[in-house]
């Protein structure tokens, strides 16, 4: 079986018994260097990551197979990939870029499986008279269109 089919086996195990914690990305080099990146509905600890490391790590056998293994979480400035992510950053204000190029940074309100639901305030031109107005807007966003999104940190 193929090294990556194997580490991806061990960690559907691992992850059972922590249902709080997903795996977003599984990287393996040519030369054996695995790399897992976690993430959790409330966040991911060290030693959620020390805990899945251990549980790999003890089912491949070194003196067969030469590798480094790192595990660890997904960091502040990496994009969003899955509806998880999305659903658990709800709340909180994003910048989402579609295979349009067009850029969108607003408030995520709603995320499902298929699309999510941002929420922005801009100034615009009254309808009647001069001056302008602040209006909220919302737009839905299909994750099938979506390039590159990103959480904002905001200080």
């Amino acid at each position: 079986m193929e090294l990556k089919q194997t580490v991806e086996n061990l960690l559907d195990v691992a992850l059972e018994s922590y249902p709080e914690l997903f795996l977003v990305d599984l990287k393996v080099g040519a030369d054996n260097s695995i790399k897992v990146i976690l993430d959790g509905d409330n966040g991911v600890r060290l030693a959620d990551c020390v805990a899945i490391s251990r549980a790999v790590e003890h089912e491949l056998d070194r003196d067969t197979l030469d590798f480094s293994l790192e595990v660890t979480s997904v960091g502040v400035s990496t994009p969003l990939q899955l509806p998880r992510q999305y659903k658990k950053n709800i709340g909180r204000k994003i910048e989402v870029t579609t295979t349009a190029a067009k850029t969108m940074v607003g408030t995520l309100v709603k995320a499902d499986d298929t699309a999510l639901e941002l929420s922005w305030k801009t100034r615009e031109p009254k309808p009647i008279g001069k001056g302008k107005h602040t209006v909220t807007k919302t737009a839905a966003v299909p994750y099938a269109t979506i390039d590159k999104a990103q959480i904002l940190v905001q200080f």
